[in-house]
């Protein structure tokens, strides 16, 4: 049985997050994994991989395979309660599953605390960080 848990799983700030992609060094070990669905429009994370949530587990063994050697992945939804939160365990625990320890080295999976939404409020209209923003579809939000 996994010991990963919702309440364990490491949260990371859009602040640290954003600190990552401009570093020159990171962005090769880390991926964001954006679990959104419909509401994946108006903008993302620059470098993420869309995986809708609806087709996460259909995906599950490629990204546990393409992500394999990567030191961490941050998944996120809009706000980073359910979906994300959700998606995250179920890589971890099924990464953990597959993966041996001699297979793969030490991966830490995080969520983004307070997903796309809080992301966009200070990102969205740098385009170092964030791609396809679309800044009228958010500020209902």
């Amino acid at each position: 049985m996994s010991s990963i848990s919702i309440a364990t799983l490491p949260r990371m700030s859009r602040d640290a997050l954003s600190a990552l992609l401009l570093s020159a060094s990171t962005p090769s070990k880390l991926a964001i994994i954006d679990v959104r669905d419909s509401d994946h429009v108006g903008g993302h994370i620059r470098s993420s991989t869309w995986v809708p949530s609806s087709s996460l587990d259909v995906r599950l063994p490629e990204l546990i395979r393409t992500l394999k050697d990567k030191e961490m992945v941050v998944f996120h939804c809009a706000l980073s309660q359910q979906r994300g939160p959700s998606a995250a365990l179920r890589y971890a625990r099924e990464r953990e599953r597959v993966l041996s320890s001699e297979e793969s080295p030490k991966q830490d999976v995080y969520v983004l605390e307070g997903g796309f939404v809080q992301w966009q409020e200070k990102y969205g209209k740098d385009t170092r960080l964030t791609e396809a923003y679309v800044e009228d579809i958010w500020q209902e939000y």
